[in-house]
């Protein structure tokens, strides 16, 4: 079976896990939480960072610390996954749907547009499969309108826009290690962002809101089970230890998926070096009946996001577009990108495309 994006191990992981084992800090508290949260911090150049159990999580305790509140409207990438919306209800708030542009990423025309007219409190931009928006306009834009902007960057961890990583322009930024992503915790995430008082209230959520100087437990305010075990931390400080080998090479299987298909990959905008997560691309025939047959012989595939605002969940939310999601949704295709995979892989799988 040739899977769509599976874990691919460094061979440090089970020494870390038994290390972590043998100190029996196996909650979320313990030596390898602060070596992962280093290591992310030193590789983006983020001031700090939150390892959390989800990048979901992350989302949530951002919206939370900037604010956001019942009835408040959230602008949020439309062309995503759910997870970049469902923490906009946990707080009660409305999502307003941003459609992308022919780079596959958030149109910031459209975002311009919802921003005068929606007086948005918050805006999420998901770094789509990969890539990024002009994260530096997108800033500007915020601050224009007073929006507070969160980068969903779960799929873009080494992604860099004008030589900075994504995830570290906004008031925060997440990463995913969901098992799926190019690294891995199995399951996990990290917050990250600018403001140190921010992420101390962050922090504090994410370990029920204890509060500091009292024998017992002291509460003041309610916060949640969000914290990253010190065991999954332990793999994810040996995943990090080789981000830019993973970086290299799904763009290397970019490279070869271009040179043995003729299909619309998507764009890389001026700026950005994406990580190429996963290789995407639109076709002329079906992409549901490449899928079946890639199925067939045993080779994972899976079609692009469906809009937000296709999506039953939210019918009948306000949407912000131009039809550009919808198109990509009826045409494309996620390809097999693993790290693992070789040359004569992709093009085999090419060859039955």
């Amino acid at each position: 079976m040739i899977y769509l994006n599976p874990p691919h191990q460094t061979g440090k992981e089970l020494e870390y896990v038994k290390e972590a084992l043998q100190s029996n800090y196996i909650a979320p508290v313990g030596p390898f939480l602060e070596r992962f949260e280093n290591s992310v911090k030193e590789y983006t150049k983020a001031p700090h960072a939150l390892a959390l159990n989800s990048a979901t999580a992350g989302l949530h305790l951002a919206l939370r610390v900037l604010g956001v509140k019942e009835r408040d409207k959230v602008g949020v990438s439309n062309f995503t996954f759910i997870a970049s919306v469902s923490p906009i209800l946990y707080q009660k708030a409305t999502p307003i749907f941003i459609d992308c542009d022919d780079s596959w990423q958030m149109d910031l025309n459209l975002l311009e547009e919802a921003l005068k007219k929606e007086r948005l409190k918050a805006v999420i931009i998901t770094h789509i499969y990969g890539g990024c928006c002009d994260i530096k306009e997108a800033k500007s834009l915020c601050q224009k309108y007073g929006a507070h902007l969160i980068e969903d960057s779960a799929e873009s961890l080494g992604t860099l826009f004008e030589n900075r990583h994504t995830g570290t322009y906004a008031d925060f930024g997440v990463y995913s290690f969901n098992g799926n992503k190019i690294l891995t915790t199995g399951g996990g995430g990290v917050l990250v962002g600018n403001d140190g008082e921010l992420m101390r209230e962050a922090k504090k959520l994410s370990t029920q809101a204890k509060e500091e100087g009292y024998e017992w437990y002291e509460h003041h305010t309610y916060g949640y089970n969000y914290r990253l075990s010190n065991i999954l931390a332990a793999i994810g400080t040996a995943q990090m230890e080789v981000i830019e080998e993973r970086v290299k090479k799904k763009r290397e299987i970019f490279g070869w998926y271009n040179q043995f298909l003729e299909a619309g990959f998507m764009p890389q905008i001026e700026g950005c070096r994406s990580n190429r997560w996963l290789t995407a691309a639109i076709f002329e025939k079906n992409p549901l009946d490449i899928h079946k047959k890639l199925k067939r012989h045993s080779i994972e595939s899976r079609p692009l996001w469906k809009p937000m605002d296709m999506q039953p969940a939210f019918k009948g939310a306000k949407c912000y577009s131009q039809g550009v999601g919808e198109k990509l949704f009826e045409k494309g295709l996620c390809l097999p990108s693993g790290t693992q995979l070789e040359k004569e892989d992709v093009e085999y799988i090419c060859s039955l495309i």
